[in-house]
């Protein structure tokens, strides 16, 4: 593969991460979330400041980012869980704005509108990884399969079981002895610690980041790829994140028109499988 290629499958990886942890939120717990990739850009910055300032390492930055992004996403949701549906949404929403204002006006830490740079790549011992997107792409890969095992695992315990009970119905799984908000919680910070280890995979590959990065398009993205492959499903998640990723490079002979094709492709598919492509 040129490296062309290299770099779209390597994209398609991280999305295919995020997706996986947005489906931990949305298709398990049943959590609208719309500001997912604030999570995102905080594993990014936490990373950049780390290496930056103190000068971390990435081995070391990965776990960091994953916990901070996790912990923000704890902090999101004590005032936020209590609400439901659309007005939840509306939260989310609000929080993905707030973080990346506050990313464009923290000159002083996060470089302003015009980020920050000179991030380090990581190295394992002799060996850097470079500008070159095949060693992210293994990296990734190796993520992606630990999350989708870590996800079909939870999937068949006890804490999957309560998510769905959660999801179906709130008021029954609480008369069945479920703690509803714990339960929220953990999901939410899953999904936040699996966004910050994409964010910090991010940071490290690109050597630069900037707040347009993170905004809401980018969360819009990642849940049309977790509902286009279906809701809970993380085969689903994957082929969703892989195909919205590598559909548009695939009809850019079409110039003008792809993004079009684009559009009508996934009305077409939403109108014959509306469950997704793996859903039930």
């Amino acid at each position: 593969m040129n490296p062309y290629h290299t770099e779209i499958l390597a994209t398609a990886a991280l999305y295919a991460l995020l997706a996986l942890g947005l489906n931990l939120i949305v298709g398990y717990a049943g959590l609208l979330h719309l500001g997912y990739a604030a999570f995102f850009g905080i594993g990014a910055y936490t990373y950049a400041l780390l290496n930056l300032h103190l000068g971390w390492p990435f081995w070391a930055g990965l776990p960091a980012a994953g916990l901070v992004a996790g912990i923000a996403a704890v902090l999101l949701g004590l005032p936020a869980i209590r609400v439901r549906g659309d007005y939840l949404a509306i939260v989310t929403l609000g929080f993905g704005e707030i973080v990346r204002v506050v990313a464009t006006n923290l000159e002083g830490w996060t470089g302003g509108p015009n980020g920050l740079m000179g991030i380090a790549h990581p190295s394992i011992g002799p060996i850097r990884f470079g500008v070159d997107a095949g060693p992210y792409f293994v990296l990734l890969v190796f993520l992606v399969a630990a999350v989708a095992w870590i996800s079909v695992r939870l999937r068949r315990s006890r804490l999957g079981l309560a998510w769905l009970a959660i999801k179906e119905d709130e008021l029954a799984a609480g008369c069945l002895g479920v703690d509803p908000l714990r339960m929220k919680l953990l999901a939410l910070a899953l999904g936040g610690w699996v966004a910050g280890m994409a964010g910090c995979v991010f940071a490290a590959k690109q050597g630069t980041i900037t707040p347009d990065s993170f905004d809401f398009i980018q969360s819009v993205m990642i849940l049309a790829m977790v509902i286009l492959g279906g809701l809970g499903s993380v085969a689903g998640a994957i082929w969703g994140a892989a195909i919205l990723s590598i559909a548009p490079e695939l009809l850019r002979e079409f110039s003008t028109y792809r993004m079009l094709l684009f559009g009508l492709m996934m009305i077409l598919l939403m109108r014959v499988r509306p469950q997704g492509l793996f859903g039930k």
